[in-house]
This record gives C-alpha cells, sequence and structure tokens, in this order.
C-alpha cells in the first residue's frame, strides 16, 4: 500500500478522469538513499515506466525529456537557519535596528525637517507663525515622515540577499540528497562542490543545523518549499530565512505527446477549482503550527554602517538645496535692500538684523513692498522731472512787454 500528499492528488485526479485507467504503481528507489527525480524522468523515455508520480519538480532538464501535468502544488527553492526568537513587546518595533541606528536615523529625519521648514518659510503659510508652532511643524514633519512614509515592500530584496550572503560566505550548505537543489547550487550560483553538504533526512536537517559550520554542520539548508514547511512543523527552532528565489512545482510526468499528460492537468485544475486539493495539502503538509511561524521573515538587525550611503545622498541632497536656496535669498536681498542700505549708511550689526528680518519675511510681501517702492521711485522721479520742466520753461520764457516798457 502507498499513501502520502503525491498519492492522494494522483487518485483523485485519475478517479475524475472520463475513462477508466488501470495502472500499478511500482516503488523507485532502494528505501535507503534519496532517489534522483531527475534519472526517474529518463527511465520514462527509456520505456522503463509509462508515467512518474511523486514530488517531481518541473525544471528545465527535465522538461525536454518528458511532459509534465498541471503543477498540483508550488514549490520553489528557500533557505532554512536557526533562528533566535524575540518575545514581543511594546517596543519590538524598535528591534529592527541598533540604538546607534535609531538615534541617527531620528536626528537625519530633523535635519530634513528643519531644511524643508527653511524651504517653505516664505511661501507656505503652514510653515509660519509663532517660534513654538514652528518647531511643532517641524517635528510633525519629521515624525510624519518617518512612521507614515515608508511602504515599500522590501521582503523580496532581503530574500534576495540572503541567498547572496550564503553564497559570498564560506559556510557550507546543506541539500536534500536527490534533489536538484544540488545541481541549481552549482551550475546556476556557483556555489563550490566542496561547500555542499548531502542530507537524507529531516532528523539530519535539524541536526546539521544544530551543530552548526563549526561543528561540522551547515550554517543553512536549501531545499523546495513544501519540505521546509513539513519540517518547520516541528521544528520551531528553525526558520525560513527571506523568501523563494526560485519557481516551480511537481507535477506527474509521462512520456512524450501523452493524452494523458493533458487530461490530468485538466483533472488536477478541478481538484483545485473545488477545493480537494487544498484539503490533500492541509492534510498531509499542515502539521502544528510551527509550519506558519517557522515561515516568517526575520533578518538580523541593520547598523549604520548599512545605511551610509543613502545618508550620504540625503545629506549631499540638503546641503545643495540650502545653498541654492540661500543664493536666492541674498540675490534677492541685494536688489531690493541694498541701495536703501548704502545710502541710510547702516552699520554691520544693522544690515545684518535687517537680512535676518528679510529672511524671515514672506516672499510675497517682499515682492509687493519691492513693487510699491518701484512705482513711488517712479512716481518720485515723473514728479522731479516734471517740476525740473516747469522751472525751466519759466526761465526760458520772454520777458513781459510792459516791463520792458
Amino acid at each position: 500500500m502507498f499513501t502520502g500528499y503525491c498519492i492522494d492528488v494522483f487518485t483523485d485526479a485519475i478517479n475524475l478522469l472520463p475513462y477508466a485507467i488501470p495502472y500499478k504503481l511500482i516503488p523507485y528507489g532502494d528505501g535507503t538513499n534519496n532517489p534522483s527525480g531527475t534519472e526517474l524522468v529518463r527511465l520514462i523515455t527509456a520505456g522503463v515506466y509509462d508515467a512518474a508520480i511523486g514530488d517531481i519538480a518541473i525544471i528545465t532538464n527535465r522538461t525536454r525529456m518528458a511532459d509534465f501535468t498541471q503543477p498540483y502544488i508550488e514549490s520553489g527553492l528557500v533557505v532554512v537557519a536557526p533562528v533566535k526568537r524575540m518575545n514581543s513587546g511594546a517596543w519590538s518595533f524598535l528591534k529592527p535596528f541598533t540604538r546607534q541606528m535609531w538615534g541617527v536615523t531620528a536626528l537625519f529625519f530633523i535635519v530634513v525637517g528643519a531644511v524643508v521648514w527653511i524651504l517653505e518659510h516664505r511661501l507656505n503659510d503652514e510653515f509660519r507663525g509663532p517660534p513654538r508652532r514652528q518647531m511643532i511643524t517641524i517635528l510633525w514633519f519629521s515624525f510624519s515622515t518617518w512612521f507614515f512614509a515608508h511602504r515599500e515592500n522590501t521582503i523580496s530584496t532581503l530574500g534576495r540577499f540572503c541567498i547572496d550572503s550564503l553564497i559570498s560566505s564560506k559556510d557550507p550548505i546543506g541539500y536534500q540528497q536527490g534533489s536538484f537543489t544540488r545541481d541549481y547550487l552549482i551550475n546556476e550560483l556557483g556555489i563550490q562542490k566542496s561547500r555542499l553538504i548531502s542530507l537524507k533526512m529531516p532528523e539530519d536537517y535539524a541536526k546539521a543545523l544544530k551543530d552548526g559550520p563549526r561543528n561540522g554542520g551547515v550554517a543553512a539548508v536549501v531545499d523546495e518549499r513544501a519540505y521546509i514547511e513539513l519540517f518547520l512543523s516541528t521544528r520551531c527552532e528553525f526558520s525560513i530565512v527571506g523568501q523563494e528565489f526560485t519557481k516551480n512545482g511537481w507535477g506527474f510526468a509521462f512520456p512524450r505527446d501523452s493524452t494523458l499528460a493533458v487530461d490530468m492537468s485538466t483533472a488536477i485544475l478541478r481538484l483545485s477549482e473545488n477545493g480537494d486539493l487544498q484539503r490533500i495539502h492541509d492534510k498531509w503538509l499542515i502539521r502544528s503550527a510551527c509550519s506558519r511561524q517557522g515561515a516568517k521573515l526575520e533578518v538580523d538587525r541593520l547598523d549604520l554602517r548599512s545605511f551610509w550611503g543613502l545618508y550620504l545622498i540625503c545629506g549631499i541632497a540638503c546641503l545643495v538645496a540650502l545653498l541654492t536656496h540661500f543664493l536666492m535669498m541674498v540675490r534677492q536681498y541685494i536688489r531690493h535692500y541694498s541701495p536703501e542700505l548704502d545710502s541710510s549708511g547702516q552699520s554691520t550689526s544693522a544690515r545684518l538684523q535687517t537680512f535676518l528680518s528679510f529672511v524671515d519675511e514672506k516672499e510675497q510681501e517682499v515682492k509687493s513692498r519691492s513693487n510699491r517702492r518701484k512705482l513711488e521711485m517712479a512716481s518720485n522721479r515723473n514728479e522731479s522731472m516734471d517740476n525740473h520742466s516747469s522751472k525751466r520753461r519759466h526761465i526760458e520764457s520772454p520777458p513781459d512787454a510792459s516791463n520792458e516798457a
């Protein structure tokens, strides 16, 4: 008698076919070592078997040898490693960063808020008012940016970062014996063969992970998600780190151009639609809450070195914005106030106080006052010209005839 997740999916699917299919299940392998799925598929092309069912991942080199059904489960490669559980509390949101990281981050947000205030103070009414109100505006702007503006999803990035870190290290990596994982790690990711350690049973996974690289174990195990979720269902001290970095699934293999592959695919889709496929999955692969807890993403704390480039860009942007804004204000100040100051003969301290008052003024008020001053100067100039013209006409007029007499 053969039982299991893949067997239940196969029997339920074949019962949905519109015709009867007699079959006989033959075990493959010696019962001790995990057999190669690629070799099993090759035996179909050799005529040894008419089909192959089981946890056969649909990968490129296998599809060149046989036809596969619709995948009945998604099972990409994931990384599992030991984790240190931390109790959740009121301040759990502070745990991803170190104290130094939080301090520098808070300082930079306040700096950015101050820069925004400087740039908006003369243009935006919301950034004006009494000093206390303006200080609250700066702090609130920084606070809202800190807690409400970060909506990017970084899970995929962190998952890729996890496997990249594993590749760059020299630590041994475990994989399931007979799985395509070994060839993928060597051919696709360029990991040296000497770093790969073959593991057979879930007990081997647990022992190798607990021992660690220093005691002859492994730093992590790379395997298909379905296996790992079943492994984590009873071992809460380990966890999936990141997300899947490959996308594939399991399917049943048939000879090339077999009509059974198409009909079985249709049957598998019907199992998915009526909920039976999920029921079979939950029956065999969901054993306890650990499978849910273990699949959660957990990463190490991030320190200051992880973000120095971001802070450098932020600092340069703020410096450029402030410098540009200051030069524009100086240019505007010289254009509007320099003639008056030169004529009034004010001291340096008085000029500085006048400049600070100018900086605090709203730009619209400065422009309005400048326009009024220009109008007044133009009016005074016209009046002066009119008086001068009238006086000149009076001087140049001919003497009166009665005076000559």
